[in-house]
């Protein structure tokens, strides 16, 4: 069945919930912003002179958000922010275990003064273990998770996969997930809950299938010889004549004989001999060097040989796919991913720019009623 167009300016499917973000970096900022992006009323909470120090170059990693401003260690400017705490449903913080417990405004603290509260942590380590205390980042985080080491080519040290495992998919996605399922759980219980948002957990929890073929023997823990991790000829990068790549990832049968048929060739190696992987992958790479990425993007365009261009990000802008569907877009002047996912009668296409002026506590959710 065709779903009805939504209306450009729809609400998003979390109009009506009102978060306080508590200023943190990436991950934290990633969280916030797909709430707001879900038509979610986010208030960032910066300490004095953050706008300021902006310049003219409003971050835009916080859009969509209200700005206030206050010191958190001063006592009249913390109670203004616990009376806004005391009105929201979601508080999203990213601090060390025990600094908000020290300033008054932990879980207990909030929680007793707004019972329906989700209360989100998120964090590298998480809230407990021998870590807890310690600094890490996106690198630290997946290391020690066993991701790090397995994305590797064979013989070759490990590659960090930007801050995309641990930061985003491991912190940021399962915080939103578990706001959202918390929210969801609030309707039946009227309470709300605190939530451990650790990228260790996440990032492991990303790697569930790795997990789950190793004890059947179809995972091994030397990298660049499994199934996806540029282990199989058919499943990795190749450069082209003019020095770009496409990207192959012919894993089925059916797949994979498109792709030989796109190559131009009669006659492979057969494409699981393990035997001939090495024979298999010079005919490939061979072959890919005879015409540029622009060529064979025309030759696969339209098929299944799971055949794609890898393009720079000012590339992806400008791609045909992602340009019909608004996948990146600009606003203001910068040039952006939309909002994920879609909805059908809720759908939130209009991307707001980050905050620019600074409001004053007390006039937030102002006619709100406490929880």
């Amino acid at each position: 069945m065709t779903s009805p167009t939504p209306p450009v300016d729809a609400p998003g499917p979390l109009a009506g919930i009102r978060v306080v973000e508590l200023l943190t970096l990436g991950p934290g900022a990633h969280a916030a912003t797909m709430l707001a992006d879900l038509g979610a009323e986010v208030v960032l909470v910066a300490r004095p002179g953050w706008l300021a120090q902006q310049g003219a170059d409003p971050d835009h990693t916080r859009r969509g958000r209200v700005l206030v401003e206050a010191n958190l260690k001063d006592p009249r400017d913390r109670d203004e922010v616990m009376a806004l705490i005391d009105r929201a449903d979601v508080l999203l913080e990213g601090f060390r275990p025990g600094v908000l417990e020290r300033l008054g405004m932990g879980p207990r603290d909030c929680g007793t003064r707004n019972p329906r509260l989700i209360y989100a942590r998120m964090t590298g380590w998480g809230q407990t273990g021998p870590r807890a205390q310690q600094a890490g980042h996106d690198i630290n985080y997946i290391a020690l998770t066993g991701h790090l080491h397995a994305i590797a080519r064979y013989g070759q040290a490990p590659v960090p996969p930007l801050n995309l495992v641990g930061d985003y998919g491991g912190g940021s996605m399962f915080a939103t997930l578990g706001i959202t399922a918390a929210l969801a759980e609030r309707q039946s219980s009227g309470r709300g809950q605190t939530i451990d948002a650790a990228m260790v957990d996440g990032a492991s929890m990303l790697g569930h299938w790795m997990w789950a073929m190793r004890p059947r023997g179809r995972w091994s823990d030397i990298p660049g010889t499994n199934l996806l991790d540029t282990g199989r000829p058919f499943y990795d990068v190749y450069e082209t004549l003019d020095g770009g790549y496409m990207a192959v990832g012919a894993l089925e049968p059916q797949f994979f004989s498109s792709f030989v048929a796109g190559l131009g060739l009669d006659e492979v190696p057969d494409q699981h001999d393990s035997d001939r992987y090495g024979e298999q992958r010079e005919i490939f790479t061979r072959v890919f060097k005879t015409r540029t990425r622009h060529e064979w993007t025309e030759i696969f365009a339209g098929t299944d040989a799971c055949v794609t261009p890898v393009l720079s990000y000012e590339e992806a802008a400008r791609d045909p796919h992602l340009v019909a569907r608004g996948t990146i877009v600009e606003s203001q002047g910068i040039t952006q991913p939309a909002p994920a996912p879609r909805f059908s009668r809720t759908d939130r296409r209009t991307v707001a720019g980050p905050p620019r002026t600074v409001t004053p506590v007390r006039e937030i959710w102002a006619s709100a009623n406490p929880g």
